[in-house]
């Protein structure tokens, strides 16, 4: 969301990508949209706050990046939904698997699981699981997942396809271990991409994938 600025919104990369989900909604795909909060709180940003707080703080994050999101893809002409594991008065709407795609909006999935403890990872793959999603695109800085941090190891091998047993076993922190252990038993694949890619999420979805498949 921020782009280059590392904090905050930058506009132009949020319109590229809701220009490139309005493609895939024009087609008839139905999308659901999670968005961490590290442009505005990354984790336990002080030692001085308690663990459940921060959590909260993050998940508010993720809230007000899905009202910023929502917005600008309804400016370029799509309808949306926020839906939330909380209250947040009129801001959005309570979650529910029966109203996450009833009037074919794009909807965003805010404040994660709803409590501490667990991240926008597994917020990722426990929506996807609930509302029965055919895949998870997993929209990254990195363009896939590889055996090492690539930005430490230039020899680090990248996947074209790996089992989410294998990406359990060895740690390979396409999300994390919960996360993991959460789509292995439940079957749920990743595509994970990189995001700054020109037109990825649309190549992805159109074939054209240059990211790992992780399959179950």
């Amino acid at each position: 969301l921020a782009g280059e600025k590392k904090t905050g919104f930058d506009e132009e990369t949020v319109r590229g990508v809701a220009l490139q989900v309005k493609q895939l909604v024009d087609d008839g795909v139905q999308v659901g949209i999670v968005i961490g909060g590290g442009n505005f709180w990354r984790g336990r940003s002080s030692e001085n706050i308690d663990r459940t707080k921060a959590d909260q703080i993050g998940m508010l994050a993720t809230v007000m990046n899905c009202i910023y999101v929502s917005e600008i893809f309804r400016s370029v002409g799509m309808m949306t939904a926020i839906l939330t594991p909380f209250e947040c008065g009129s801001f959005t709407k309570l979650f529910s698997k029966d109203r996450a795609f009833s009037k074919n909006m794009v909807v965003f999935f805010a404040g994660g699981t709803g409590h501490p403890y667990f991240s926008t990872d597994t917020g990722v793959v426990l929506r996807a699981i609930e509302v029965e999603a055919d895949v998870i695109l997993l929209a990254k800085a990195i363009d896939g997942v590889y055996d090492d941090d690539p930005h430490k190891n230039p020899d680090a091998k990248k996947y074209d396809e790996v089992s989410i047993d294998d990406v359990v076993a060895q740690n390979l922190q396409v999300v994390d271990m919960t996360a993991s252990i959460l789509a292995r038993d439940n079957k749920m694949p990743m595509w994970v991409f990189g995001l700054n890619e020109e037109n990825s999420i649309v190549n992805t979805m159109n074939g054209k994938f240059n990211g790992t498949k992780v399959t179950v």
